[in-house]
C-alpha cells in the first residue's frame, strides 16, 4: 500500500510505468540481489518440484540489464470512434486491459527509436477494426516489423539467418556466453557425437560443430529445419546434418550410432514429454546439457533423468531476462 522504510536492496525504477505495466517485476530491486533472487528460484524449484538438492552457481549477470532487449511485441486495442488507440502492454495483474506504452526502457536503443513511428502507423490505420501486435526486432538490418521477413544475428563467430516473427533468443549481449557455456560442457567429455534436440535454426548444433565428428540436429518445424540447413551452408559448415521430425523420434535416427554422445536439449517453456525422456535414458548420452526458460519444468524433468541413472554436475542459471522474474537456466549432468 504504501513504503514505511525502504529496503537497502530497494531502488528507483527507471521506467515510470513500473508497477503499472506487467512487463517487469524487479525494476525496483538492486541488481546484485536480482540476482540472488533467481539463484534461489532456481534452487527452491528443484526441491520443491524435483526433489532434489542441488547447489546452484552464482547467476551469470548480463552485460546490460536496461536495452537489453532485441524483440519486443506490443499489442494494440481495436479501434473505438476517434480515440487514438493504445499500444502496450498488459496492466500488471490483469488478462485483458490494455496500457500505452510510448517506451520501453529495457528494449534496445534501436526499437525504441522506432517504437513511435510504428505506433503512429497504428494510429493511422483506418480500415483494420480489430486490435493485434506489433514486431519490433532488432537486428543486423536495423529494426525489422515484418514477421515474414529475414532476420540475421551474429552469435561469436557465427551468423544466423530466421524469420523475423520465429523464436529467436533475444538478448544478443549474453547470448554468446551461454552458448559458450553450453558447447564447453558438451565437449567437457570428449564425445564424438553432439545431438542437438529441439535444435530450431541451429544455434547450439552449429556453434559446436568444430568441436565434434559429428552434429544431428532435430527440429519439429519445417521452417526450422531449413534455417538449420541454410545457416549451415552460410557458415560453411559440412559436419551437421539436421532432421524433420518430433524430438521424441530422434533416436529412432541414431539406432545405429555407437560413438560416444553429448546431447542438448532445449525444449520450450513446458518441458520434454515422457517420451522423449523415457527414449533419452535408453539412448544413454554420456552427457546432457538441459538449457531451459522455466526451472519448474526442468526440475520435473530432471528428476526422471536421475531416476534413469544420471546425476547432476551443474546447475548454471544465466540472467537473459534482468528486471523481471524469468531465468534461464543450464543443468549439466552424466551418466553415473
Amino acid at each position: 500500500m504504501e513504503i514505511l522504510e525502504p529496503s537497502a536492496d530497494r531502488v528507483e525504477a527507471e521506467c515510470e510505468l513500473f508497477g503499472v505495466c506487467g512487463g517487469c517485476q524487479y525494476q525496483v530491486v538492486r541488481y546484485e540481489t536480482q540476482l540472488e533472487w533467481k539463484r534461489k528460484q532456481v534452487k527452491d524449484s528443484f526441491d520443491r518440484i524435483g526433489g532434489i538438492d542441488i547447489e546452484v552457481e552464482t547467476v551469470e549477470p548480463s552485460p546490460k540489464t536496461y536495452g537489453y532487449r532485441s524483440k519486443l511485441t506490443p499489442h494494440y486495442e481495436r479501434a473505438r470512434s476517434s480515440e487514438k488507440r493504445k499500444v502496450g502492454f498488459l496492466r500488471h495483474g490483469s488478462r485483458k486491459i490494455l496500457i500505452d506504452v510510448p517506451q520501453c526502457p529495457i528494449a534496445t536503443e534501436g526499437i525504441n527509436e522506432a517504437l513511435p513511428g510504428a505506433r503512429e502507423e497504428i494510429h493511422l490505420m483506418q480500415g483494420k477494426k480489430k486490435g493485434g501486435t506489433l514486431l519490433l526486432r532488432d537486428t543486423q538490418e536495423g529494426v525489422v516489423t515484418d514477421p515474414k521477413k529475414t532476420a540475421s544475428e551474429r552469435v561469436g563467430k557465427l551468423l544466423f539467418q530466421f524469420r523475423a516473427g520465429e523464436f529467436f533468443q533475444n538478448n544478443p549481449f549474453i547470448l554468446p556466453k551461454m552458448v559458450d557455456h553450453v558447447i564447453g560442457q558438451a565437449r567437457e567429455k570428449n564425445s564424438d557425437l553432439l545431438v542437438d534436440a529441439y535444435c530450431g535454426g541451429g544455434l547450439f548444433s552449429l556453434s559446436g560443430a568444430a568441436y565434434f565428428e559429428r552434429v544431428v540436429g532435430i527440429e519439429i518445424s519445417r521452417e526450422g529445419f531449413e534455417w538449420a540447413r541454410a545457416n549451415a551452408l552460410l557458415n560453411k559448415i559440412d559436419n551437421a546434418e539436421f532432421i524433420l521430425g518430433d524430438a521424441s523420434t530422434i533416436f529412432q535416427e541414431l539406432e545405429s550410432c555407437k560413438q560416444n554422445c553429448s546431447l542438448i536439449i532445449d525444449p520450450p517453456r513446458k518441458g520434454c514429454d515422457e517420451d522423449f525422456l523415457k527414449q533419452t535414458v535408453e539412448f544413454r548420452p554420456d552427457r546432457i546439457i538441459y538449457v531451459s526458460c522455466e526451472p519448474a519444468t526442468q526440475a520435473r524433468d530432471v528428476q526422471k533423468l536421475i531416476e534413469g541413472g544420471y546425476r547432476i554436475l551443474q546447475a548454471q542459471p544465466f540472467d537473459l531476462f534482468p528486471q523481471t522474474r524469468h531465468i534461464e537456466n543450464v543443468v549439466t549432468l552424466e551418466l553415473n
